[in-house]
Formats: structure tokens, sequence, C-alpha cells
């Protein structure tokens, strides 16, 4: 909004910063910020009040979980107002890449908030049927995946290579479906402790603001070998809200919890990282740059497997992180750990950049 104001104005005298996505980009940061430590309060009380025990706690899970019956979930709400406020005023609201990951995000937020209603009203850590569930996810990405294809192709291009790209024709719509759903599910996985899912998600937000910027400058894209996508560069304020929305939210979700982010975010959160990997066309790099939360689908992936094949269990318990826990691991001690990872991981997503 602010942006159009300052093109109509012809970003005459101060107008003019408004022009740079570095400027727009860290008042996105601050904005979602500001929001969401303003709004998280009163938000939490509302959200405490409405559902009285909060998120059921699985009896199955971990042992020093069970301290946590009462806090309140759907904190994901909180992310996705202060988001979609910060990119609604900043954003270049031409930007077609920019409202596709609004759509996906907004979607994926409004399943994961069905699933988290599901399981508060009934009291139940089951909630939407997984079918169901992933069903509504799919139409959301396939929606999403069209209109993306209509503006950047079907080539699904390889990193550490400099030109290597593969048509892959009308399969690229399901496997690009499959990367948006895929995020959004791994990232929901990740989200099993306090803060855990968070900061990966603002490592990754992070590192694809960057990359985002690259892919939309036709200069640095011809340089560095990646895919030039016009217009791609306004992701860069996506990408800021949700760092700026997530750090306002790890305030409040910083152990001890006071609310959970539940379905709700991390759905949401997931999506968007994957819808933003399939517009600059660095599929390959999310698995990278997320290899955290591919890890933790893996893991579930694994255990169910030989689970029903053997009757025995790889992991002590799934997803991976409550596998430490069972080590004898700290909660603690595991975000901190898998904190660190994220961003190795991150680091190692950035190096493909030179390595082609």
């Amino acid at each position: 909004m602010f942006y159009l104001l300052a093109q109509w104005l012809e970003f005459e005298g101060i107008f003019n910063v408004f022009r740079y996505l570095s400027f727009r980009s860290g008042a996105a940061i601050a904005t979602a910020l500001f929001i969401g430590m303003l709004i998280g309060p009163k938000f939490i009380n509302m959200l405490r009040m409405r559902q009285g025990k909060g998120q059921p706690i699985r009896e199955d899970g971990p042992i020093t979980h069970l301290k946590k019956a009462g806090t309140p979930t759907m904190g994901g709400l909180m992310i996705l107002i202060s988001l979609v406020i910060s990119v609604l005023l900043w954003m270049d609201l031409s930007n077609i890449f920019v409202w596709v990951c609004i759509f996906v995000t907004l979607g994926f937020g409004a399943i994961g908030f069905m699933d988290d209603y599901d399981k508060v009203s009934k009291a139940s850590h089951k909630g939407v049927s997984g079918k169901v569930r992933l069903a509504m996810e799919f139409v959301v990405a396939g929606f999403a995946t069209w209109i993306i294809v209509q503006q950047v192709g079907t080539n699904l291009y390889v990193p550490f290579f400099n030109d290597v790209e593969v048509n892959l024709g009308w399969f690229y719509l399901p496997f690009a479906m499959f990367v948006i759903v895929g995020s959004g599910n791994a990232v929901n996985l990740t989200d099993g402790l306090d803060g855990l899912a968070t900061m990966p998600v603002v490592i990754a937000s992070a590192t694809f603001l960057i990359l985002v910027y690259l892919s939309g400058n036709a200069v640095f894209s011809k340089y560095l070998g990646i895919p030039f996508v016009p217009g791609a560069g306004e992701l860069a304020i996506f990408c800021a809200g949700i760092i700026g929305a997530c750090l306002a939210f790890l305030w409040f979700n910083a152990p001890p919890a006071a609310v959970f982010m539940g379905d709700t975010g991390s759905l949401a959160l997931g999506g968007a990282l994957g819808a933003i990997a399939v517009s600059i066309h660095h599929e390959i790099v999310l698995a990278i740059v997320g290899g955290l939360f591919v890890l933790e689908a893996v893991s579930v992936i694994v255990q169910v497997f030989f689970f029903k094949r053997t009757g025995k269990r790889v992991f002590r318990m799934a997803p991976i992180h409550h596998h430490f826990e069972q080590l004898g691991w700290s909660e603690s001690t595991v975000v901190i750990r898998f904190w660190i990872i994220s961003l190795v991981l991150a680091l190692a997503g950035l190096a493909t950049l030179k390595l082609r």
C-alpha cells in the first residue's frame, strides 16, 4: 500500500526510499514484530479464556510434556495477522508472486485452524482426518502452482551446476504441489517443542530473503548462474514479514511457552516456504535449507514404515526431536542444538550460489 502511494507521488522527496526492497524489507520486519508484540498478551489471554484446557497433550508422548497441559494453542493466528498486515502495507500490491504466497499461507493456515479447533473442541489430539487434510492442502497447492507456472514455466533447476535444467512439463505441477504440501507438513511435524520450529523458520526465511532478492535481479542472477525471475524480488517483503511475525511469536513461545502456534501456524509457515521456493525454482535448495524439517518428516516416515512391517522402532520416539528427549537431552538442549543445525544447513544452502 505504501509503495503504491509513493509511486502515485512519483517517489518524490522522502518517498524515494520506497523504491528500495532493502528499506521495505526492513520496515516489514519491524512492522510485523511490532504488531505481534502489541497484540500478543491480549490475544493469548483471549485464547486461554476460550479454550479452557488448551491444547490436548498426548499421553503416549514424553512424560515431561504433561506439565504443558492447559497451554493455549492456535497462536499461529498471531503470526498470520502480523504477517499479512505487514506485507500488505509494504509490498507492491500488483505483484502476483506475493499474492500467491499469501493465498497459500492463509489457505494452509485455515486448514490448520480447522484441525486445531477440532482438537480443542473435542479435547482430543486426533483432529481432522489426515486424508481430508491432505486433500485440502493439495487443492490449495494445486491452484497456487498453476498460477506460478504461468509466470515461471516448468523447468527444474539443479543447484551446484551452471545452466542445468530439466523441463518437467506437466509433471512439474504435481512435483511443485508435493513441495508445497511436503514443506507445510514437515514444519508441522517439527513443531513439537517450545521454539523448535519458530527459529528454523526464521533462519530459512532469512535465507530465502537473500535468494529471492538475487533471483529477481537480472545482473546478480546472471552472475550467480541462477534462474532470473522478474518480480520475484518482491518476495523479500514476504520473507521479511515472516521473520518479524515469527520473532514476535517466539517472544511468547520461548520456554516455558505461554502459547503454542498449533497447526494454524506451522502448516501456514511451511506452506509459505514451499510456495516461495517454487516461485523462484529453488525447490532442491529448499530441501537443503530446510533440511531440519526434512529430517523430522523422514524420521516419522521411517518409524511408521518399519514398525508396520517389523513391529520394531528405529527411534525411541518420532519425530526425531522426541528421540533425543528419550535419550536424556533436556528440551532446551534439543531446541538450541536443532537451531544450530538449521543455521548450518542455511549456510550450506547459500553456498550453492557459488558452487556452480
